[in-house]
């Protein structure tokens, strides 16, 4: 076998074998045969002419995404950067369409992103973009429905996933709101105080209810006491000037145990010598007898004085009628 005859047998196995070729699952291939449009072929083994048959091109059939990020204005003069991210993909019946009518798909679907957006979100204050971005995702999604059918595109759906507005803007928003964090704060560190406040004086209130009671009750165990001791001092012969002289002076002296029991105490209790005690023990009984014998005195010039009154109050009777001496005949 010659030379030249082995190169034409591995010529036309080569050939042969760019005759056939495949085809990934989700594509479509434009077959052209001498540069015009043959035949679209799908996923598997496929099969062209050799030489006269090319592959033009290969489709996508899988979901695709494209983000488009756009600059604009709001209604109330703010610049905000959006970013819309569009899933589309090619309608498997019109792949031609898609292939032949339209050379750069998202350079398009991105002109009407920005024409879209541009439109509707001038005519919305900051606040109302953010609130209503589902509405702005609608409004582009039916414009490039409309748009792109023609091309053998379906738009699947369209997200706005970011919201940047300028950041002395955010900057400002942030203050507002920690403004308004801070005020919410205030209202709730008041309110705590006036509740501490209000059940600190009801603690007081009746902090000074029981202090007067137990006052109260302390004196009339006090006095009830000191009847007692009067009483029992009374049996044994000591009458009640006495006895309360008595108790008088005990209670200066205890108190005056108390005071010397405090190591720390300054107070100086005047008078406090036992002289002076005995003098205060004298006197109270002097006072106590001159107070009974001026009492006695008042007793006995009550009727006197009455008496006296009374004659006092008494006037002569005059005669109502005078007589007159009968006259002689």
């Amino acid at each position: 076998m010659s030379i030249p005859l082995i190169i034409l047998i591995f010529f036309s196995f080569i050939i042969f074998l760019s005759s056939f070729f495949t085809v990934k699952q989700q594509t479509s291939i434009i077959v052209e045969r001498f540069g015009r449009f043959h035949s679209i072929r799908q996923s598997g083994l496929q099969l062209k002419i050799p030489l006269i048959d090319r592959i033009a091109g290969r489709v996508n059939l899988k979901i695709q995404q494209l983000d488009v990020i756009i600059e604009t204005k709001t209604k109330d003069n703010v610049f905000v950067k959006l970013k819309v991210s569009v899933q589309f993909m090619v309608i498997k019946e019109t792949v031609y369409d898609a292939f032949y009518k339209l050379e750069y798909p998202h350079d398009q679907i991105t002109s009407y992103v920005f024409d879209v957006v541009r439109a509707e979100v001038p005519k919305l204050i900051l606040d109302d973009v953010f609130e209503r971005k589902d509405d702005i995702a609608i409004a582009v999604k039916r414009e490039l429905n409309e748009a792109m059918t023609t091309y053998g595109y379906t738009i699947i759906n369209t997200l706005v996933t970011d919201i940047d507005p300028d950041i002395q803007v955010k900057n400002a928003m942030n203050r507002i709101n920690a403004a308004d964090r801070e005020k919410t704060v205030a209202e709730y560190e008041a309110e705590a105080s006036r509740i501490r406040i209000v059940a600190k004086a009801k603690a007081e209130a009746e902090s000074k209810r029981l202090q007067g009671q137990g006052i109260a009750d302390q004196r009339r165990e006090i006095a009830r006491g000191l009847v007692e001791s009067v009483d029992v001092l009374n049996k044994v012969g000591i009458n009640s000037q006495e006895a309360s002289a008595l108790i008088v002076v005990t209670q200066h002296y205890d108190t005056l145990q108390s005071i010397g029991a405090d190591t720390n105490s300054n107070l100086i209790l005047l008078p406090n010598s036992p002289q002076a005690g005995s003098d205060m023990l004298n006197n109270m009984v002097a006072s106590f007898a001159a107070s009974n014998q001026v009492g006695e005195m008042i007793k006995k010039n009550k009727p006197k004085l009455k008496e006296k009154r009374s004659q006092s109050d008494e006037t002569p009777q005059l005669p109502t009628q005078t007589e007159e001496p009968e006259s002689e005949l």
